[in-house]
């Protein structure tokens, strides 16, 4: 009886202090440089309909969570769940193909993952930074906690979850798309720990996404969990970036910021770039922050392009520690209707992708994945792809600077946003605060996003002309775009008319002339664009199903898909400004909103690849059109 009453207040402590026990720390920067130990793999799971791990049945927050991952001490005691008995799933993924039960499921599921520490973590340990270990070896040595801390890294959760270690709750997460990470160094233990992660995909009017969108809600641990060693002193964040100068410049300049976790004066911080010889010392200031610049002559610095994706090795130092980076250096901005890599105008020639694995649905995490999607990229001629309508997992955008891709990156902005409710624009401006955190020195984004298909009026104008002039304060390197609707159609008219045409840099719209509209209307049609900046045409295109043929006018056939792209091609060449295209979509991928039998069967056929991988003749028209440019 003592026993489960001792339990039964340590489970109402952990409850009242969830609050106090928020340990959420801004995202580290390049958590690849950094020692640490993989909790990829096997999973236990319990799928929870009614949420009774967590609520009780008069829906109040439980103290016999599942949380607990409690066990029978006697013969009579009551516990109705077990992890260990539970099956397993391979994380990250998600669950929908990973369980065919869960294929349509919205709801909670728990996790649980068990790991060994193998000594006692007053023991020092001398391993060297980056190495990283793998839970499934069951073991792992800490440091001292004095020494070193240990982090709780996500790379996403989809959509709404709760971690507990060792059955204290560690924090509250929501976004499925960003990276999170948690301080868990005081609760780690020698010998056998867990985290447990409650998740909870259900749809509701006020995230971001919002209730409708047009792809699969996959739910559960998508992307990279992992404990990573940081010493209690650690560079934060950092940047270094390529400034604009004239053509005959004959030195070029790289400033370089960063910042500590902590607001320490007196800290020594060194970048070094071996290749060219640069090297500077800095110091902190009270804020814990320094900046600098880096000169380098301009015939030696390679600039990064997609003809030549040069990344220089970058060591950072702090204090005693030093990390390591690859990073390129290149300038993007605009001129009238141009956009201009390196100061050079160039034609972005893209495809819209969504973050699904290359054959068949789910979603993609791996490194193989995104290599997959972007070979057909590259095949198709593409230097560009727009990322939509989230961020991707972070070897998508890594993969893509390493083959010379640009990257448009975009927040889930999407349809209906409930404009005027403050949680939903704090959510939205964290995903973009953390989406930009974690890629902001990738040399191949050019683009940040902030919506796609907003349907106009005052309250939402104001809500993302907040979230564009956010991003410049996060970021002013780089172009702000989103994609927008056509309104004001007449006849064979069509108009450009948005508000946010004065917070972004780069206009770009989505139309669907030939699906939503007679393809025979194509070379009818006009277009207004009334303002003096570059236009990217975010999305065009058809569906068809791979391996249907049939006439021209028949809907579905690859023939049909292919005549579209055929006019469509020929329409968006006589626009005015055009400066790129990124066409929906690359790869047929999931929707539960696309539900005709035999043709779609849950799949959006909009892709240019089917879901198997094989090429739709719309591939090759539009590869013919981009090697042409």
């Amino acid at each position: 009886m003592k026993r489960l009453l001792t339990t039964a207040l340590l489970a109402i402590g952990c409850l009242l202090t969830a609050s106090a026990d928020e340990r959420e720390l801004p995202l580290i920067q390049n958590v690849q440089a950094y020692e640490g130990l993989s909790l990829n793999g096997d999973w236990n799971y319990i799928v929870d309909v009614q949420e009774e791990g967590y609520y009780d049945y008069r829906m109040n927050p439980t103290r016999w969570g599942f949380f607990q991952n409690a066990k029978p001490q006697r013969p009579e005691d009551l516990i109705e769940y077990d992890f260990d008995k539970s099956p397993t799933m391979q994380i990250p993924s998600d669950w929908n193909t990973q369980d065919e039960k869960l294929f349509f499921y919205e709801g909670t599921v728990w996790f649980k993952k068990s790991f060994t520490i193998d000594h006692s973590p007053l023991t020092i340990d001398h391993s060297p930074a980056g190495k990283e270990a793998d839970a499934n070896n069951g073991q792992w040595s800490m440091l001292n906690s004095q020494s070193k801390k240990t982090l709780l890294y996500f790379g996403a959760v989809n959509y709404d979850c709760h971690v507990y270690v060792n059955g204290r709750h560690v924090g509250h997460h929501i976004g499925g798309f960003t990276p999170f990470n948690y301080d868990i160094s005081d609760l780690l233990r020698k010998g056998e720990n867990t985290v447990i992660v409650k998740v909870d995909n259900k749809r509701h009017a006020e995230d971001v996404p919002t209730q409708i969108f047009d792809w699969w809600n996959y739910g559960g641990i998508t992307r990279d969990v992992k404990l990573v060693k940081v010493t209690p002193l650690y560079l934060e964040d950092y940047s270094l970036q390529l400034q604009k100068a004239d053509a005959k410049a004959k030195n070029r300049e790289i400033t370089f910021s960063a910042k500590l976790n902590k607001k320490e004066a007196g800290h020594k911080v060194v970048v070094f770039i071996p290749e060219l010889k640069l090297e500077q010392q800095l110091t902190t200031d009270a804020e814990g922050k320094v900046s600098g610049v880096l000169k380098v002559s301009t015939k030696k610095l390679q600039l990064w392009s997609p003809d030549n994706p040069k990344l220089y090795q970058v060591l950072l130092s702090l204090d005693t520690n030093t990390y390591s980076d690859n990073i390129g250096f290149r300038t993007i901005e605009t001129r009238g209707k141009q956009i201009l890599l390196n100061g050079e105008p160039i034609f972005l020639k893209g495809i819209s992708i969504h973050n699904e694995k290359p054959y068949g649905g789910g979603r993609a995490n791996s490194a193989e994945d995104a290599r997959t999607l972007l070979s057909w990229a590259k095949e198709l001629g593409c230097n560009f792809v727009r990322l939509a309508h989230y961020p991707h997992h972070e070897e998508m955008v890594r993969e893509a600077e390493k083959m010379g891709i640009l990257v448009w990156s975009e927040i889930p902005v999407y349809w209906t946003i409930a404009w005027t409710n403050p949680k939903t624009y704090e959510n939205a401006q964290h995903q973009l605060r953390d989406m930009i955190a974690r890629d902001h020195n990738r040399a191949n984004v050019i683009i940040w996003s902030i919506a796609n298909e907003t349907p106009h009026s005052p309250e939402r104008d104001t809500f993302l002309g907040n979230l564009a002039k956010y991003a410049r304060t996060l970021d002013n390197t780089r172009l702000i775009s989103m994609a927008m609707e056509v309104t004001g159609a007449s006849n064979y008219v069509n108009r450009l008319n948005d508000n946010m045409n004065e917070f972004v840099d780069v206009v770009s719209f989505n139309q669907y002339i030939g699906w939503y509209r007679d393809v025979n209307d194509a070379p009818k049609m006009k277009w207004e664009i009334p303002y003096d900046k570059p236009v990217i045409i975010s999305e065009f295109g058809g569906g068809a199903r791979y391996g249907l043929h049939g006439p021209k006018n028949q809907r579905w056939t690859e023939e049909f898909q292919e005549n579209l792209y055929i006019e469509n091609l020929a329409m968006i060449d006589k626009i005015e400004g055009l400066a790129g295209t990124t066409p929906w979509i690359l790869k047929d991928f999931r929707s539960p909103r696309r539900v005709l039998p035999g043709v779609q069967d849950y799949y959006n056929r909009k892709g240019l690849v089917s879901d198997n991988g094989e090429k739709k003749k719309a591939f090759f028209i539009l590869k013919q059109w981009y090697d042409s440019k």
